[in-house]
């Protein structure tokens, strides 16, 4: 179930309804009944998985807490993550090993391995099962007691408004607001109104920006080879906006729905792209998988704290796993390890840049400076995106080839536009669009505040002109389609 589609439309007021007329101890039975179903919508045999997931790390948590001994602990946590990791990768990985290992076969001249089934990944996967590993360390490292009640662990392993797309919560924040469900009385009209104002502003980012930037991207990532540098560059840039304003618009409507039924989610961005570094960057671009491989990963592989050399290595490595947690291809794992290099780069070239600063007297303390960072940094990020989008190492290899022959600037001011995906209306209706999306990040870099707690403090003729504008431009400039291949959420396939 697509949270742009009328079955969401139906599903979403029916829960929410419902939720706040049943009696208070029953309220999180009801959201774990709605969130199965909500999973189920998409393949109900996979649901199945999902409670086998949850099972197994509910009772880590629960022998973690009688194990007497340290060494006990780490068994039941080796345990719990082998079966679960190896879920994972089962579904998600086997593939790409199995064709892996023809490929070194045929090197040799040796038998090919055919491919025993077809595995249709499951939605959502990579983020419940981290978010149910989660738990399990933190109960293992003392920071929350394990949950007694198996139903309840399921419904923060499965609530549906961030399930198949995140963010990934911690226990430490969901579960316990999911142990006080039966204390909430009655609906808050502010947190109702300020999660509507969110799931309103997450569909105009995917309907009216994403997938309209996508027209773009799909045309010309589709057949590179036929256009020229500009066009290129252009589809690379959209893709930028593409995956920002989808993934974005996922857990802005996420945390929207969970407001309006009280419940607190962390948020996942925080305008990336007016990051002033790559390690600024990461830490506002999805947020909580970020700061879930650093402190699952790369704190407990050592961080900083052992060494340059073995620092970097720790960076590598979580930036590769990283790439490899977004898609079983070796494009992803060199988005991952490009991104690494950035960072490794970056501190290697971080005394020369103070030198060549102070040696000519550069204002660091200044707009122009804090802009160029941010053109810089967003010059590197865009670069690394076209490995995330391309097919292939090879396509991807290619593009940024072209992207960098044969300049047609003119093309911008010639009508050739139009020819690669969009027509004048289209592209007029994107550039407001990007308008309202960069004016909103302006908002939350300056003054610190989301969408919906800078409209709750605005006069209220502006609030509704801005709430009227959105709900109008989402209805009528609005991307729909029949496919679902057209209209899913990007890290759906993740």
């Amino acid at each position: 179930m697509l949270f742009n589609s009328l079955s969401f439309l139906i599903f979403f007021p029916v829960v929410t309804v419902l939720y706040y007329v049943i009696p208070g101890r029953y309220r999180y039975l009801w959201l774990l009944a709605a969130s199965y179903y909500f999973y189920m919508c998409w393949n109900p045999r996979y649901a199945l998985l999902m409670a086998f997931s949850t099972s197994a790390t509910w009772l880590s948590g629960v022998l973690l807490e009688r194990a007497p001994q340290l060494r006990q602990k780490k068994a039941v946590v080796a345990v719990c993550f082998l079966v679960n990791i190896g879920i994972l990768a089962g579904f998600k990985y086997f593939d790409f090993l199995l064709e892996n290992v023809n490929t070194v076969l045929a090197l040799f001249h040796l038998r090919l391995i055919e491919k025993p089934f077809d595995v249709l990944l499951p939605v959502g996967i990579s983020f419940y099962t981290f978010q149910a590993l989660s738990y399990t360390v933190d109960v293992f490292r003392g920071e929350i007691r394990a949950e007694k009640n198996p139903l309840r662990y399921a419904l923060f392993v499965s609530f549906f408004p961030q399930l198949v797309a995140g963010p990934i919560e911690r226990s430490g924040n969901l579960l316990r607001q999911i142990c006080t469900v039966p204390q909430t009385v009655k609906p808050d009209y502010r947190e109702i109104t300020g999660g509507l104002t969110l799931m309103l502003w997450g569909l105009f980012l995917k309907m009216v920006v994403a997938d309209r930037a996508a027209g773009v991207v799909d045309a010309v990532f589709a057949e590179h080879y036929l256009y020229q540098a500009t066009a290129l560059w252009a589809a690379a840039l959209l893709f930028a906006v593409q995956i920002y304003c989808d993934f974005s618009s996922y857990s802005t409507i996420a945390v929207g729905a969970a407001r309006v039924m009280g419940f607190s989610l962390m948020e996942n961005f925080n305008t990336p792209y007016f990051a002033v570094s790559i390690r600024d960057f990461w830490r506002r671009w999805h947020i909580s998988l970020s700061t879930w491989f650093r402190d699952y990963l790369y704190i407990p592989l050592g961080g900083n704290r052992a060494g340059r050399l073995r620092w970097y290595g720790n960076l590598m490595v979580t930036f590769l796993v990283s790439g490899l947690w977004h898609g079983a291809s070796w494009n992803f794992v060199a988005w991952g390890g490009i991104h690494g290099l950035y960072q490794i780069a970056g501190d290697l070239l971080a005394p020369w840049k103070r030198r060549f600063e102070k040696r000519f007297g550069v204002r660091t303390q200044c707009a122009s400076y804090r802009l160029g960072q941010i053109l810089v940094t967003f010059f590197l990020v865009d670069l690394a995106w076209v490995f995330f989008r391309a097919d292939s190492l090879p396509a991807a290899a290619d593009y940024l080839r072209r992207m960098f022959l044969r300049p047609d600037p003119w093309t911008l001011f010639d009508g050739s536009w139009y020819s690669w995906g969009l027509d004048i209306k289209e592209t007029h209706v994107l550039l407001f669009g990007l308008l309202l999306l960069f004016l909103a990040d302006l908002v939350r870099l300056r003054r610190g505040q989301r969408f919906d707690v800078f409209l709750e403090g605005e006069c209220l003729w502006f609030r509704w002109a801005v709430i009227l504008t959105l709900l109008f431009s989402t209805i009528v400039f609005g991307v729909y389609g029949i496919d679902v291949s057209q209209i899913q959420f990007i890290y759906f396939q993740f």
